[in-house]
């Protein structure tokens, strides 16, 4: 495993909620970072099959054209009465036609999916977050870090916190969605804790611990 150098990064995202917890986490750990949208980089095609490969593609962007190292996630709920859906596509399920993003919209495409599946009971509408960080240098080196959490997939939506998918889920062991949860509670981690809660704060705990520990 490779140790990061530098404590100037980019953060490897367009999108401004998983910007902002990303930040949030590497904040106290005293990093610069800018994102690829701050830069006005363009985003590249996310072509990839899995939550390694889009995250790869996406550091790897950011760290060929900032010549700096760049943390990238790619993330998704997957569902297992939808087969695993939307997974890597769950971004797009909130995709509108002039290009912007609705996720009311996609949560309602959810609950649409899982009732047409039978999927009325909370039992039957297990899931997990799953995020997958990548740091990429611009030599091409990268290393990968994977934090899931389980859950289940919640209806009506609860809670405005967060972004995206998280006023539908309601993580194992709680009665709250990460909707209704600060960003503190919703990470449930920081640096030098055991323990973290979110998928993005798990798969952060792993890479501070590979990364940047000595």
């Amino acid at each position: 495993m490779r140790k990061l150098e530098t404590k100037t990064i980019v953060v490897a995202s367009h999108n401004a909620g998983k910007i902002r917890e990303i930040q949030d986490l590497i904040g106290p750990l005293g990093f610069t970072a800018k994102s690829a949208a701050e830069l006005n980089f363009v985003e590249p095609d996310e072509t990839g099959t899995t939550f390694e490969e889009n995250a790869k593609i996406k550091a790897l962007a950011s760290a060929e054209a900032s010549g700096l190292p760049a943390l990238s996630d790619d993330s998704g709920l997957v569902i297992d009465a939808l087969g695993g859906d939307p997974g890597v596509y769950t971004a797009n399920w909130a995709e509108t036609p002039d290009g912007t993003r609705d996720f009311a919209m996609a949560m309602q495409k959810v609950e649409t999916a899982l009732e047409k599946a039978g999927a009325s009971k909370l039992e039957q509408r297990t899931a997990r977050f799953v995020s997958v960080l990548c740091l990429a240098w611009p030599d091409g080196h990268t290393e990968l870090f994977r934090g899931e959490v389980e859950g289940a997939v919640v209806w009506p939506p609860r809670g405005s916190q967060g972004f995206g998918y998280d006023p539908v889920f309601q993580p194992e062991g709680y009665e709250t969605t990460f909707g209704e949860m600060s960003a503190e509670e919703k990470h449930g981690w920081k640096p030098g804790d055991a323990e973290a809660l979110s998928h993005r704060a798990r798969a952060f705990k792993i890479f501070v611990e590979t990364c940047l520990e000595a």
